[in-house]
């Protein structure tokens, strides 16, 4: 388990949950050579190492050895047509999501600038592979689109201070915080939590790129492109509340634990807000990009 102080895994690494096509039921750890590139089976590489993201940062440390180890070794390299990349982390503990925390996206729909990190969730059922399909469910008619900058925690903590944020993060992925606006913003009281975690709501991927990879995680470019038409471009550096300031404000009121997933707001470009309002429809292939990340492209069915 990682110590009570600050650490960081100072390992460029982009982290994967995969599985081998023909055994679906069988989760594995892996490690990326390159973005697109081939997987290391970390299970193959040490008998020792989890099956489960979650349980492999549990590890701390002793995991990203490992995992530095076993990529520098160049062996028990999978192919990408071998395998079928799912979600980064399955079943953590807590999704938690921000709320209007683009400077841009606020202008977009008239809105103050929020004084403190509006904190909403999903459930953790609503997690989807980078490629796996978004069903529409029939209780709604608005399904919207939302990609995020995501971020997984690393290491357990409570009231954890801002200038030490950083070295509870594992890594960054990508996110798309797929709403219902009927359900968000006309039914249940407008409470957001219904309209949000629907199954297959929360699509992540295509890894977790570990915090050193990035120069600066708030200056990267943000988009999502919906049938291949570009509806929301945006940089991370419209970010109201950034990553830290985020860790440190909700762990004030929960504890973090390792496979946590934070969903850090989404810029403007959202269907609802188009004129007329535009949702998605069966066919429709969304396709969400971070620069220096990845890419998720989901299809609705």
């Amino acid at each position: 388990m990682f110590s009570a102080g600050p650490v960081r895994y100072f390992a460029r690494m982009r982290l994967v949950q995969f599985c081998h096509k023909g055994a679906e039921g069988f989760v594995r750890v892996g490690v990326e050579q390159d973005e697109g590139q081939g997987i290391v089976d970390l299970k193959a590489f040490d008998p020792s190492m989890p099956s489960t993201m979650r349980e492999f940062l549990e590890l701390g440390l002793k995991g990203m050895d490992c995992a530095k180890r076993a990529l520098s070794s160049g062996q028990n390299v999978l192919p990408r047509s071998d395998i079928r990349l799912l979600s980064p982390v399955t079943n953590p503990e807590k999704v938690v999501c921000v709320g209007m925390n683009y400077k841009d996206h606020c202008l977009e729909q008239n809105a103050p600038i929020p004084k403190e990190p509006i904190i909403f969730s999903k459930f953790p059922c609503s997690i989807t592979g980078p490629d796996d399909d978004i069903i529409l469910p029939e209780e709604s008619q608005e399904v919207d689109w939302e990609v995020e900058l995501a971020f997984v925690i690393g290491r357990k903590g409570k009231h954890i201070k801002e200038e030490e944020a950083l070295s509870y993060i594992a890594g960054f992925t990508v996110a798309n915080d797929v709403s219902a606006r009927d359900w968000q913003m006309k039914r249940n009281g407008k409470q957001w939590l219904l309209g949000k975690t629907f199954d297959t709501f929360c699509p992540l991927g295509p890894a977790l790129v570990t915090t050193d990879s990035l120069k600066d995680v708030h200056k990267l470019g943000i988009r999502c492109l919906v049938n291949g038409a570009t509806v929301q471009d945006s940089n991370t550096n419209q970010m109201i509340f950034q990553t830290e300031k985020l860790v440190a404000w909700v762990s004030q009121f929960v504890t973090l634990y390792p496979g946590d997933v934070f969903l850090t707001g989404t810029p403007p470009g959202v269907g609802v807000f188009r004129n007329p309002p535009v949702f998605l429809k069966k066919g429709d292939v969304v396709e969400c990009q971070i620069d220096g990340i990845g890419s998720i492209r989901n299809t609705v069915v």
